[in-house]
């Protein structure tokens, strides 16, 4: 099975961003790592929704406790820190959030600053990302 790339069709303009974002509390992403990390076979990448810089007991709290809920192991190369997120849609349900990490992405694609925990990791929970490579993301809303 070849897994296709997924094609954006728009990205979301910042008022569509506020709305969008609105009640959400998190959005979880996992996609395949380079295969050389054979420790660390998925590429997560969590999305607080805030724009707050947090202090690092808070980063470390947060952090340990997708770990625990996620049933997530072995993580390396965290990097926990305010970033530009745009936001596509696509064929699917809900729009994709893109971690700006170029300027020129930065300067073309409207996004916010959210809190983001983007680290290599191991877990069982996510099969379809760790056997068949594919990448996907769900959304946390504030009850």
């Amino acid at each position: 099975m070849i897994a296709k790339a997924i094609k954006t069709d728009k990205y979301y303009e910042h008022q569509e961003i506020e709305a969008h974002l609105k009640n959400v509390e998190f959005i979880i992403m996992a996609a395949a790592a380079p295969s050389h990390f054979k420790d660390t076979p998925i590429h997560f990448t969590i999305f607080l929704n805030t724009s707050d810089e947090l202090p690092q007991d808070i980063k470390n709290a947060v952090f340990e406790k997708f770990l625990k809920d996620y049933n997530i192991k072995n993580p390396k190369e965290l990097m926990s820190q305010l970033m530009p997120v745009g936001f596509s849609m696509s064929a699917q349900d809900t729009a994709m959030p893109l971690l700006l990490v170029k300027p020129e992405d930065q300067r073309s694609i409207p996004h916010v600053l959210m809190h983001v925990m983007d680290f290599l990791a191991d877990s069982d929970e996510f099969t379809e990302t760790k056997e068949h490579k594919l990448t996907g993301w769900s959304y946390k809303y504030n009850s």
